[in-house]
């Protein structure tokens, strides 16, 4: 090769080079903003790749995204969302994070924000109606269902004899908390039975709420919707099988470890049509415009092996009711 020749083409690769970076600089980027750990909610975060996908969005080919963990400490979801606004995201999405989402809402009137969430997101002042959303907040909604009083129901129908029952809720998840406890109180009174509440806000709180439990004689435990629980679910099923408690979780993930029985809006379900929702915003469509999409798939899982390990006879209607059965 001639000077000349190697010259024009180191120049041309000059040249090429931050072309290159410019045009990946101006991928839209999304940011998400998880409440949790990325280890903790591995399976939801693929499902929102999904929906992008389905959407027409693929990472690191059209769209970038920008991920903040909180891994916990909700009080970090107010900066964490502030940094993101920052960066001049497209969309922030939150899913299952009442509390990141409305931070969010309070810093941004114009960035538009998917969210999922098993509460109501009218009564929590997250959209003005569910048909119209207004305002640059939609997302996707668990509706139409008290979770909470059909977890104690079937959780009782497998021991129709318990009469004394805990509720595992994390405090520092408080708009959820409030939705599950009356819920569950409500469907443990109107049979009769006592249902108390037992709060766990930290790691080091689960082995002390379990000593609890079996101190108070318990007979029946449901574990409340928390990252936190998702986080050290392999933990509590080992406590909830030591102390053979009968226990209803909110995630299949419990029940893929050994957790006898969930029940549980499809989250995976869920964050999938978050990510759709967010690849529509993408390609123009305004938050205002879209309708919050109201989850109606429910899954009941039953782990067969751990109620025999357990010593419970599972009722055949319990059982036939069951969306998937771990034998």
């Amino acid at each position: 090769m001639h000077r000349r020749e190697f010259i024009t083409l180191l120049g041309g690769a000059a040249v090429g080079w931050p072309a290159a970076a410019r045009a990946q600089q101006t991928l839209p980027v999304i940011g998400y903003l998880g409440s949790g750990s990325p280890d903790a909610t591995a399976i939801r975060v693929a499902a929102f790749r999904k929906g992008l996908h389905e959407a027409g969005y693929i990472e690191g080919s059209n769209v970038a995204i920008e991920f903040r963990w909180a891994n916990n400490q909700f009080d970090r979801l107010p900066e964490l969302a502030a940094d993101l606004i920052r960066r001049n995201v497209a969309v922030i999405v939150v899913p299952f994070s009442a509390q990141g989402t409305l931070a969010a809402k309070k810093l941004t009137a114009t960035v538009p924000i998917v969210f999922g969430t098993t509460n109501d997101p009218v009564q929590i002042g997250l959209v003005a109606s569910l048909n119209r959303p207004g305002g640059n907040v939609t997302g996707v909604a668990s509706l139409g269902i008290e979770i909470g009083s059909k977890q104690f129901g079937l959780l009782h129908e497998l021991v129709p004899s318990a009469q004394r029952f805990a509720l595992l809720v994390n405090p520092n998840s408080q708009i959820l908390v409030n939705t599950v406890i009356q819920e569950a109180q409500s469907a443990a009174a109107a049979v009769g039975k006592l249902l108390e509440v037992v709060p766990v806000g930290s790691n080091s709180e689960i082995n002390s709420a379990f000593a609890y439990l079996v101190e108070r004689r318990t007979e029946g435990l449901l574990v409340g919707p928390s990252v936190l629980f998702t986080e050290r679910r392999v933990q509590i099923v080992t406590l909830a099988a030591h102390y053979r408690i009968p226990t209803m979780y909110f995630s299949r993930e419990f029940t893929e470890v050994g957790g006898l029985m969930s029940y549980e809006s499809s989250y995976a379900e869920n964050c999938r049509r978050v990510g759709i929702y967010a690849g529509r915003i993408l390609r123009g469509e305004k938050p205002s415009d879209l309708p919050v999409f109201q989850a109606i798939k429910f899954d009941f899982t039953l782990n067969l092996q751990t109620a025999k390990i357990l010593g419970f006879d599972v009722p055949p209607m319990l059982l036939a009711r069951a969306d998937e059965v771990i034998e």
